[in-house]
């Protein structure tokens, strides 16, 4: 019996570690204060280590600080007007961000993987 719940344990800490697999191109609309703003996200995943860029009208550039715990994702990434921070979580074949502006104000932004 105790060998049983010993393996239980291992699967069940194997799923909190497992990363989810956000490796491509994803596309999608956040409503600003501007008006909608598309985003195109590349995303590569290597083990636990994510990196990748986000490019929009307004910026092209690399992710920072990113990370990934099972199908959470989060980001910032650095442009002229400050920081945006994205943090998502992974849902089939979308990927829900909430991205925090620089003045503070979340807005939502459902991406779909491109094929």
């Amino acid at each position: 019996m105790k060998y049983f719940f010993a393996v239980i344990a291992v699967l069940l800490s194997m799923l909190l570690v497992y990363a989810a697999d956000v490796s491509g191109v994803w596309k999608g609309t956040v409503e600003t204060a501007m008006g909608p703003l598309e985003n195109t996200i590349t995303l590569q995943v290597d083990g636990d280590k994510l990196t990748g860029s986000v490019k929009t009208d307004f910026f092209d550039t690399k992710i920072e600080k990113a990370a990934i715990k099972g199908d959470k994702v989060s980001f910032i990434v650095s442009m002229e007007y400050g920081t945006l921070t994205y943090e998502g979580t992974l849902a089939g074949e979308e990927l829900k961000f909430t991205v925090i502006g620089p003045d503070g104000s979340p807005g939502e932004l459902k991406t779909k993987r491109q094929k």
